[in-house]
């Protein structure tokens, strides 16, 4: 009892539900900041607002939790107001509005805040610097990266990425060689940069140096995307099957490689099995199933990939209905990639340069002016691929004189500086026109050289219109820039031929032998039932080569049959 008497002892009984009540705010604070964040991610700020506005006792974190969701929720301003009346701010107070000004594009004031910050950690650095990345601010990010006390590995990433944007290869490997510790996203950055610079061997040296602990999908799948540019799709089949865990983005990079490199069947395979292991394609997806129908001209597959668009939602994303657009024009159903561009809501100038691209494919030469006459209504500043269209919409109808005014348009009004391409497409009309001195003069008066395209269209015009000399200019041309492209050799035979010059024939054969050019065998194909049929000029490996011959020497005694009925009919009618 004497204990419980002792001067000591009361206070100290007295004292414990102050720290009880003391134990327990602190709880509920925490309790509430998770709340408010949770409530901001998911979107309901409001509601995280009433709860920061209840809340008797706040801390920074508090204040800290309701500015990012502010800014994370499209409203910066409203962040920059609490920023300013916190009591109490700390360092990531001041880095959480460093960041809320970069993911609003406000770059500057980003910079403005750093520079007020009364003390700065690495994480400073590494929000702007990245800031300035992503932004294009390189040599920005450059300096601060320089003038940073303590790097991490994060800091040499951001800046690693900045220079590869940048092009600036050399100095991204220099830093990546200087980095005392790297990470996976190090190494996956490093690779990415060198890929997307067409740099593919370095990145494929810098792959099999990675350790192969920490080659995961990700890494793996910017190998793939390099090997598919490079056009190795069974390197990049063996990687993409390779990965244990296959995600979206490994599927999309496999299929757009596919797509883009005309295999659109095993694209499409790979396509309905994302459907059958229950992955959700997303747009990317669709634009290269969209391009994949497109190769093969597969108008039941491209339906079948609408619906799933229209099902999905999908129908409001701009690139996925500019590739639907472009796939009903290269099957044959212009009528529907014209209703398909009416159901954009917003077009931008890649709709209507797709649009026009498809009328012009098709020779629709009127429609393809139309639009473009609307698109300018539209306040669209057509660009090099708008003009490009319009001219090969002019090659198509043989409009000479069109062209030429497109082409002044295009240079004279616009200021278009003309790339191979354009000339390329007004050589060929011309070329076309039997205007071959006209086209040659072009050619001449091109501020660069041109390539074996653009002299390839001046000799197969020499060739229909029996130009010897100019055929023999163009296939020379052709033979220094290409000399084993074995269509001008074929080309110039034919043109000796004509000619009835058939020890020139026989040269140029000979010629062709002597440099192992090999004449290129053309291929058809068609899609029946759910398969593509391919057809090889001289190729018996169908498995129905003998039925596909039987029928065609039916329906060959059939045209002799009714041949020889005419010419009975005529013979007839003769004597009568």
């Amino acid at each position: 009892m004497a204990v419980w008497r002792s001067s000591k002892v009361a206070p100290t009984f007295l004292s414990i539900p102050t720290i009880f009540i003391s134990l327990f705010s602190t709880h509920d604070v925490y309790i509430n900041n998770l709340k408010i964040g949770r409530l901001s991610r998911s979107g309901h700020i409001e509601a995280a607002r009433q709860l920061f506005d209840k809340m008797s006792i706040k801390d920074v974190v508090t204040w800290n939790a309701i500015i990012a969701g502010y800014w994370q929720n499209g409203f910066l301003q409203e962040s920059k107001n609490l920023f300013e009346s916190m009591p109490v701010k700390n360092i990531v107070s001041w880095n959480c509005m460093i960041a809320g000004c970069i993911d609003h594009c406000r770059l500057d004031e980003a910079f403005h805040y750093f520079q007020a910050m009364p003390k700065r950690n690495t994480a400073s650095y590494n929000a702007l610097i990245s800031g300035f990345v992503k932004h294009g601010r390189v040599e920005d990010a450059c300096k601060l990266f320089e003038d940073m006390p303590i790097r991490n590995v994060i800091s040499y990433t951001a800046m690693i990425e900045g220079y590869m944007k940048n092009r600036e290869i050399d100095k991204a490997r220099a830093l990546f060689d200087h980095m005392p510790f790297r990470n996976v996203l190090s190494w996956t950055v490093m690779i990415s940069g060198y890929v997307e610079n067409g740099k593919f061997f370095e990145a494929k040296e810098l792959f099999d140096h990675m350790p192969h602990n920490s080659k995961n999908a990700i890494v793996i799948t910017s190998m793939m995307t390099g090997y598919c540019k490079e056009g190795m799709l069974d390197n990049a089949r063996v990687l993409f099957e390779g990965i244990q865990c296959k995600d979206r983005v490994s599927f999309n990079a496999m299929i757009s490689g596919y797509a883009q490199n005309g295999v659109g069947e095993e694209a499409l395979r790979l396509y309905s099995k994302m459907h059958k292991i229950g992955l959700q394609p997303d747009d990317a997806t669709l634009v290269s199933v969209f391009t994949a129908c497109s190769s093969l001209e597969s108008l039941k597959k491209g339906r079948q990939a609408h619906v799933f668009v229209i099902r999905n939602g999908f129908i409001k994303n701009i690139s996925v209905c500019n590739a639907l657009v472009t796939m009903y024009s290269k099957c044959g159903v212009i009528v529907e990639s014209e209703l398909a561009f009416g159901q954009i809501c917003s077009p931008n100038l890649v709709s209507w340069n797709t649009v026009i691209a498809a009328f012009a494919q098709h020779g629709l030469h009127e429609k393809a002016i139309s639009f473009f006459s609307e698109m300018r209504l539209n306040v669209f500043e057509p660009d090099g691929i708008t003009f490009l269209s319009l001219l090969s919409a002019c090659g198509h109808a043989g409009k000479v004189n069109e062209s030429m005014d497109v082409f002044d348009l295009m240079v004279k009004t616009y200021g278009i500086i003309p790339k191979s391409e354009h000339y390329a497409c007004l050589v060929d009309i011309l070329s076309r026109a039997g205007q071959l001195e006209k086209a040659c003069q072009i050619i001449q008066d091109m501020p660069f050289a041109a390539d074996s395209t653009i002299w390839g269209s001046l000799l197969a015009a020499s060739g229909v219109y029996l130009n010897l000399k100019l055929g023999e200019l163009a296939a020379k041309k052709i033979g220094d820039l290409d000399p084993h492209n074995s269509g001008g050799y074929v080309l110039l035979s034919n043109i000796y031929a004509a000619a009835g010059m058939w020890e020139e024939v026989t040269r140029v054969r000979i010629l062709m032998k002597q440099q192992g050019v090999k004449k290129q065998r053309a291929y058809s194909w068609m899609e029946i039932g759910n398969k593509v049929h391919y057809f090889l000029g001289g190729d018996v490996s169908h498995p129905d080569n003998d039925k596909i011959r039987s029928v065609l020497e039916m329906f060959c005694l059939q045209m002799k049959y009714m041949d020889d009925i005419a010419d009975t009919v005529s013979s007839w009618s003769s004597f009568d």
